[in-house]
């Protein structure tokens, strides 16, 4: 029904505002306690319930849920008229509606004490009291799976879905980096850390050959032949082509540049396991802050990406390949001469063009020009000349445009929003 538990949507101008406040504290303050409170049926006819509300909860002794039972206790308040019962006196008319009514009775029997000769209530009857000696225990049923199967929920599947995401985000930042700036993982400590970020990603695949996944109807499958053919038919491909180890094979001198900067491309296709993973993060869509930082994140991530491709397109322009000769108004030639190392034609032993700044210098100029050109127009102390240069800028602007009516349409729509 999408309504409140408390049924407030059914309380009218007689329901007593004391009682429904105590209603209201019992679910917040998680009690078990029982009213007798007056509601309305949708036709406006008054009807007094008898409502008990227990917490259920599980194993750590975390609510879970409430269990709320509603008696119809109207005939003990005000005898019901009915066609049938006009001329009737008011003792009739109560002892009519008791008779037809014994559950009713039932619900309302006082506890049985120990000793007492009477007679035994049905178990159902005895739960329906919700008394504090028949309280139900809740404790979620784990479903039967072979040894080797590992559900999808549990505790180390979930902690180890989190180390993916974590591992994915280090993959989106270093892939674009590497492949942008050609840098070779010539360094063992990164080699080593790649490695095993690689070997993580196999593990994985094994391990998602052997996690159960929910079914069309919603059931948990659990047979490891359908586990294995929905794995094969989803994410295999994708999974595998991501824990290849490129690193290593990057590492070879004589491997072609070409070739390394393909195989460090097709890393990229670790981010699609974002969408595997981004579901857990609804949970956290209601807190403002943690929308706060998500949107960090993201526009963290972008500015990142975009500062590599800016890169890229500076690298590929700043020397004119055809003349042999340094592009003047290139970003990074300009660079080179702000920070004292300005390019340099070699031309007597290599017969090449060197120099130019730093990668570190690089990097930390292009996401400074990203940044300020996706929350604003750009200040002017870095800025796009040549032909390359200014599409690109154009792409960006319109896209930290698009971002920032997205961002006023939210706030427009809800008020409350954190975001500005």
């Amino acid at each position: 029904m999408q309504k409140s538990s408390t049924c407030s949507f059914m309380y009218g101008e007689l329901t007593d505002k004391e009682m429904s406040e105590k209603v209201r504290q019992t679910f917040e303050n998680y009690e078990m306690n029982s009213f007798e409170i007056l509601m309305y049926k949708k036709n406006r006819m008054p009807v007094w319930f008898f409502m008990k509300i227990a917490p259920i909860r599980n194993e750590q002794d975390k609510v879970v849920l409430f269990l709320c039972t509603f008696s119809d206790i109207t005939a003990f308040k005000q005898p019901i008229e009915d066609e049938s019962s006009k001329g009737w006196g008011k003792f009739a008319r109560l002892t009519r509606a008791l008779t037809s009514s014994r559950g009713v009775l039932q619900q309302l029997a006082p506890a049985v004490h120990k000793g007492e000769n009477v007679h035994k209530h049905s178990r159902l009857a005895e739960v329906l009291q919700l008394g504090s000696d028949i309280l139900p225990q809740y404790k979620q049923e784990t479903p039967k799976t072979p040894p080797h199967i590992i559900l999808h929920y549990c505790l180390f599947k979930t902690t180890w879905d989190w180390v993916i995401l974590i591992l994915t985000f280090y993959t989106a930042i270093m892939v674009p980096y590497n492949v942008s700036f050609k840098t070779k993982q010539n360094n063992v400590t990164w080699l080593v850390v790649d490695s095993i970020v690689d070997v993580i990603f196999l593990v994985d695949i094994v391990l998602n050959f052997h996690t159960t996944f929910v079914g069309p109807a919603g059931e948990v499958i659990s047979d490891p032949k359908l586990i294995r053919m929905n794995y094969v038919k989803t994410w295999f491909v994708i999974d595998l082509l991501s824990c290849l180890p490129y690193d290593v094979i990057n590492a070879f001198e004589n491997v072609d540049e070409g070739i390394s900067s393909l195989f460090s491309s097709l890393k990229v296709v670790r981010l699609l396991r974002l969408g595997r993973v981004a579901r857990k993060l609804d949970h956290y869509i209601e807190y403002g802050a943690a929308v706060l930082v998500l949107l960090v994140c993201v526009f963290g991530l972008a500015a990142h990406w975009l500062a590599c491709i800016w890169y890229s397109i500076g690298y590929y322009e700043v020397i004119d390949e055809n003349t042999n000769t340094v592009r003047m108004d290139s970003w990074l030639y300009l660079l080179g001469e702000t920070v004292g190392m300005p390019y340099r034609f070699n031309a007597s032993s290599s017969g090449i063009w060197e120099g130019g700044p730093s990668k570190d210098s690089a990097y930390i100029t292009s996401l400074y020009f990203t940044m300020t050109s996706l929350t604003s127009i750009g200040f002017g102390n870095i800025a796009p000349n040549t032909d390359g240069e200014k599409i690109f800028a154009v792409a960006m602007m319109m896209i930290g445009c698009e971002k920032y009516i997205n961002l006023n349409i939210e706030n427009y729509s809800s008020p409350s929003s954190l975001v500005y």
